[in-house]
């Protein structure tokens, strides 16, 4: 039996969400099994640019999501960002060592079989449609969830 790990990411920095994605890689690299659950300004993470919509969105839907990263490497730090500068010199930092950006970890992640799923009320109030996510992102409520991480060893909330 293979053993499993769960992430709830919650948060939308940069520096947090590089943290996830490295365990989650290297957690695939032992074979253990992992699922990467989006709730909240963690779901920034999983969000399709090319495919945000105002269609059938509300004034504070489209507020939000005009105000928000577009991408996942437009994701602030969460301490010394800066005003961007902090954030600037950690990319250069990784560029230096020959470290992947933040994308690369989760296609990385996703090409080794990371389940990524997307809290139900968290895409509901702030108004994130499935189309607009990755196409690997399933949709599913905080109670499939929590079945779902019963079964881990390791779970981690970020």
């Amino acid at each position: 039996m293979n053993k499993k790990m769960n992430i709830l990411m919650f948060s939308a920095d940069y520096d947090k969400a590089l943290a996830a994605l490295v365990m989650a890689n290297a957690a695939r690299e032992i074979n253990v099994d992992v699922t990467l659950f989006f709730a909240f300004w963690g779901l920034l993470l999983v969000r399709e640019p090319n495919k945000m919509s105002e269609e059938d969105k509300t004034a504070y839907e489209k507020m939000f999501a005009n105000m928000t990263p577009r991408t996942i490497e437009d994701l602030p730090l969460s301490k010394m960002n800066f005003a961007g500068i902090g954030k600037k010199m950690l990319v250069e930092m990784m560029e230096e060592s020959d470290t992947p950006p933040l994308s690369a970890f989760l296609k990385g992640a996703i090409n080794k079989g990371v389940s990524l799923q997307a809290c139900k009320l968290s895409c509901e109030v702030m108004g994130f449609k499935e189309e607009e996510l990755l196409n690997e992102v399933k949709i599913v409520t905080a109670e499939e969830y929590i079945v779902d991480a019963l079964e881990s060893n390791i779970q981690l909330f970020i």
